[in-house]
C-alpha cells in the first residue's frame, strides 16, 4: 500500500536514496501479527571492507515505548530524522501514518533534511511502515518489512516462516528469519536486537532482546 508517493517519476538517487555502501552492514525486519509487533536488526557496521562494530543498534522506541522505528544508512542521519519524526508524533498525537507522512514531506522538500541518507522502517500497533528522503511512505501488504543489504533475505525467510507455521510468535519470526539473513548475507551478523510491542503495551528497554552469537 502506497500511502505518501513521491512526486519524483524520474527514477533519480537524488533526496533520501542510498547508494549500494550506505546499504551495507544493515538488515532490519519488522513483523506484525495480530496484536504483536516486532522490529529487529542485527548489530554489524561497516567501513568499507572493514568490519568497525559488531553490536550496532539499529533501533529503537519513540513516544514514550508505543512505537518503535529501525534504520538504514548513515547512523548520524538516522538519529536526526529520528528526532523529526518524534517531533511529528508528539505533534499529531502518536498517529503512525500522519507523523509518518508530514515527515517524508519534510525530509523530501527541507534544504537541509534532503541530503540525509537514509531509510526508516517504523512501526506501530496498527501497521508498519516504510519512509524515505524520496517522499515515499509504504505500507507493506503482508504485515512483514525489511530494509537494508540483508533486507531481501530476512524477507523470504519471515514470509516462509509465517507460511508453514502459525504457532510462531512475532518476535519468534523477526529473530529466526534475521538469523538465515545472517547466515547468507555477508554485511549481517547474528547479533540480534529486537524490540516488541504487543496487546496494547508500550516497548520498554527492559523488553528490547538482545542475542549474542
Amino acid at each position: 500500500m502506497l500511502i505518501a508517493p513521491s512526486d519524483d517519476a524520474s527514477g533519480s538517487s537524488a533526496a533520501g536514496s542510498l547508494s549500494p555502501d550506505t546499504l551495507h552492514a544493515t538488515t532490519v525486519l519488522g513483523v506484525r501479527r495480530g496484536s504483536q509487533i516486532a522490529l529487529g536488526s542485527d548489530g554489524q557496521a561497516t567501513m568499507g571492507e572493514t568490519v568497525m562494530k559488531h553490536q550496532a543498534e539499529k533501533v529503537r522506541s519513540l513516544y514514550d515505548g508505543k512505537i518503535l522505528a529501525g534504520f538504514a544508512g548513515s547512523t548520524a542521519d538516522a538519529f536526526t530524522l529520528f528526532e523529526r519524526f518524534e517531533e511529528k508524533l508528539q505533534q499529531y498525537g502518536g498517529n503512525l501514518t500522519r507523523g509518518a507522512v508530514e515527515l517524508a514531506k519534510d525530509w523530501r522538500t527541507d534544504k537541509y533534511l534532503r541530503k540525509l541518507e537514509a531509510l526508516l522502517a517504523v512501526a506501530g500497533p496498527e501497521r508498519l511502515l516504510l519512509i524515505s528522503g524520496q517522499g515515499d511512505v509504504i505500507e507493506p501488504d503482508n504485515d512483514i518489512l525489511a530494509i537494508g543489504s540483508g533486507g531481501a533475505y530476512a524477507l523470504a525467510a519471515a514470509r516462509a516462516l509465517l507460511t508453514c507455521d502459525d504457532d510462531r510468535s512475532a518476535r519468534e519470526v523477526v529473530e529466526e528469519a534475521l538469523t538465515i539473513a545472517a547466515d547468507i548475507g555477508i554485511y549481517t551478523n547474528d547479533h540480534l536486537t529486537i524490540l516488541e510491542l504487543g496487546e496494547g503495551e508500550p516497548a520498554e528497554n527492559g523488553r528490547a532482546a538482545v542475542r549474542d552469537a
